[in-house]
């Protein structure tokens, strides 16, 4: 059994280059940022400040969300970074839960997605490629891109049966969970698992100010995904009445997603750290939450299920010490 590596998830954000800095100096393998155009900075932009700072340290979308961009403008995104920092960039794309619920629309089809991943692989490639019905390539001369065929690893995020159904179909050259795989899963080159939380040091517990910055954001998620899914249970939530009563006061029926997902994973406003508060301890029960020895027991887990990285998403005002924190515990 091999331990996983540690990467880590962040959003782009203006100090995204410091958070990556500081993932290079504790030797995280990769920098996955999230793509959410209504929450969170541009995910292409931050990728090429990123690689234009550091040195070493991969960089990754984590994930990419197919129906945000035309085929040939992604394809195009890959070649820029690709020609900035040749070899360090890995692709994930995903059906948009966020990305799309925070715009109003449901998450795509993974028919879509598997039709999106095969004309961008295609158009790496330098293939002519026909798209809304007319053909499409990548003419970049070469003072303007590389040359193809463009070779970055194209990875996919599912969910669900259907969402390892379209992996494997695409042919995806990795995966990027938010679960520990099934005995029965379909196999792929590489697995990354998506993680949060944070490590617990003497003393601290669910009332502990840094605790409950670092922890309350994603926890404060959970509201968000309900809300989507049935919102009728939100009552049954400790705090959940009030969090809805609080998004249905603050915008009419119709731009209610608007609110819902503000900060999401990152930061929480004041509805969320109210039912954060309200939860209490259960804030430390749904995340790799836990001492240096139980996160430790973790990543050994995550290893002997076939994990080959992990992805700590940190969160809290002081990203760059969870970074440092969380790499302690990877080592073992």
């Amino acid at each position: 059994m091999t331990r996983p590596v540690l990467s880590i998830a962040l959003p782009p954000s203006r100090r995204i280059v410091d958070y990556a800095r500081a993932a290079e100096r504790v030797g995280c393998r990769r920098v996955w940022l999230f793509d959410s155009p209504a929450v969170y900075g541009d995910i292409w932009v931050g990728l090429a400040r990123i690689v234009e700072a550091t040195s070493t340290i991969g960089v990754g979308t984590g994930v990419a969300v197919p129906s945000l961009r035309h085929p040939l403008v992604t394809a195009s995104a890959i070649a820029t970074i690709e020609d900035l920092s040749p070899g360090r960039l890995v692709t994930a794309f995903g059906a948009g839960y966020t990305a799309r619920r925070a715009m109003g629309q449901k998450p795509m089809k993974w028919a879509d997605l598997v039709a999106y991943l095969d004309q961008v692989r295609r158009l790496l490639l330098g293939e002519v490629v026909m798209i809304d019905g007319a053909p499409a390539q990548m003419v970049h001369l070469p003072e303007w891109g590389p040359p193809r065929p463009i070779e970055t690893p194209l990875w996919t995020a599912p969910s669900g049966a259907k969402g390892l159904a379209a992996s494997h179909q695409v042919g995806a050259d990795g995966v990027l969970l938010t679960s520990l795989p099934q005995p029965a899963d379909p196999a792929f080159a590489t697995r990354a698992l998506l993680v949060n939380g944070t490590v617990v040091g003497p003393g601290e517990d669910h009332t502990s100010p840094r605790l409950v910055e670092a922890a309350g954001p994603w926890f404060a998620a959970s509201f968000h995904a309900v809300w989507e899914h049935r919102p009728e249970y939100l009552g049954q939530m400790p705090g959940g009445s009030d969090w809805r009563a609080e998004i249905e006061r603050l915008r009419p029926e119709g731009e209610r997603h608007l609110a819902v997902h503000e900060g999401h994973i990152v930061a929480m406003t004041e509805r969320d750290r109210a039912a954060v508060t309200a939860a209490g301890a259960a804030i430390l029960t749904n995340s790799w939450t836990g001492s240096a020895e139980e996160i430790g027991a973790r990543f050994e887990q995550a290893g002997a299920a076939g994990i080959d990285e992990i992805v700590y998403a940190p969160a809290g005002p002081d990203i760059e010490s969870e970074i440092a924190r969380f790499a302690g515990t990877a080592s073992g």
